[in-house]
């Protein structure tokens, strides 16, 4: 049989991850201890009243039914965790709506809104899933790079005019994935100011809302004057509250963009398992006590690692929050080149900058994902690797 995939499956490249795992095994095989810094999975289990309320509503009979649109349960405890966390005010019948993950929620999104031709503002370097959804879409990405220079914020203000006039969506992610620079107000005031100019629609990715080591927690978008005329914003249990596997995330914000979310959402899938959502909403109503924890073991993480590379001299993008570290190696090879030699060599394995945009060339995302001593172990190897 002749399978031929579709034109569209073109513009999805084969993910790397996995061929980084591949090679990575290879070495184990050859006796190599790994060190794996790749994937932003957390390695901390959920807290102990969590997995046990996951234990008690799964063995419960009446458990495993659709659940459509979502439970109410969980809608309220969204609206409660951003009235406390962000002082926000939503409405849970009309402002929030569940996706399985913000992956799911990121790359559907364009395909609600976004027509083919249509630009989408994004940054290089950015998360991968943003490009999979503009592409699903047929929506056009334009680039805005993220510099020292500008505090690895995107420029707004430098996008041409003519490409504004075309813009659909901005898709924005601060504290960021892979380069974790942080908001302010002033900036999203920019952004508001920016968007209800040129009729554009924002979309802000939060999903690291909760991973700041110094300070305030990092404002949420929603909490600029005029943000929810203009915009939404997504997040996920994933990081902050070590349900990864859970894969339940929100988007919440402007009631129409909602409304056109739960259109799309409708067509697509029949609700998340409701154990899920019970504990989803038991998290979310203690977050103060579970992400302090949690912050506290990755702030540790986050000096050890960062002062350790720019001790071997490598340059790291300042930041005070997120789940990676982003840096540039001090060696004259290509990043992907660099990856598999590190593995080889060192045992550490990084996603090389490049997955992340053009703008990705010569550095390296380390992820945030293993105890002190091993960070330290790492850096002392990545200090003897031979190019």
């Amino acid at each position: 049989m002749n399978i031929q995939p579709s034109e569209k499956m073109s513009l999805f490249a084969p993910a790397i991850f996995g061929d980084l795992k591949k090679h990575a095994k290879l070495q184990q095989q050859k006796g190599m201890e790994l060190i794996d810094l790749s994937l932003g999975s957390p390695d901390i289990p959920p807290a102990e009243n969590l997995r046990r309320k996951m234990s008690e509503l799964t063995a419960l009979s009446s458990s495993y039914g659709y659940t459509l649109s979502g439970i109410q349960t969980f809608n309220e405890a969204v609206c409660r965790y951003y009235k406390r966390v962000n002082s926000v005010t939503l409405n849970p019948d009309t402002e929030v709506v569940q996706t399985i993950g913000s992956q799911e929620g990121l790359v559907h999104l364009p395909v609600a809104f976004c027509n083919p031709g249509d630009i989408v503002l994004t940054t290089n370097p950015a998360y991968v899933a943003y490009d999979a959804g503009i592409h699903l879409a047929g929506a056009t990405p334009y680039y805005m790079p993220l510099t020292a220079e500008n505090n690895y914020l995107p420029d707004i203000k430098a996008v041409p005019e003519e490409i504004c006039q075309k813009a659909k969506l901005l898709i924005l992610n601060l504290p960021g994935n892979p380069v974790p620079a942080m908001p302010s107000l002033e900036y999203f005031e920019e952004v508001v100011a920016f968007a209800k100019k040129h009729n554009i629609i924002v979309l802000h990715d939060a999903a690291y809302s909760e991973f700041y080591f110094k300070g305030d927690a990092p404002i949420s978008f929603l909490a600029t004057p005029g943000a929810k005329e203009v915009g939404l914003e997504i997040n996920s249990l994933s990081k902050s509250f070590s349900l990864a596997g859970t894969r339940i995330a929100y988007i919440v914000g402007n009631a129409k963009l909602v409304e056109v979310m739960k259109q799309l959402k409708s067509n697509l899938d029949f609700g998340i398992f409701e154990p899920i959502q019970q504990v989803a909403a038991l998290a979310l109503d203690n977050a103060e006590e579970v992400t302090n924890e949690l912050r506290k073991t990755f702030s540790e993480r986050h000096k050890t690692l960062m002062e350790g590379l720019i001790s071997i001299g490598w340059e790291v993008a300042p930041s005070d929050g997120g789940m990676f570290v982003w840096a540039k190696y001090p060696y004259d090879v290509k990043c992907i080149d660099f990856a598999y030699k590190a593995i080889e060599q060192t045992g550490v394995v990084m996603v090389p900058g490049t997955v992340f945009g053009t703008a990705g060339e010569g550095y390296m995302r380390l992820a945030l994902v293993q105890p002190v001593e091993l960070l330290q172990k790492a850096v002392e190897r990545l200090n003897k690797i031979a190019l």
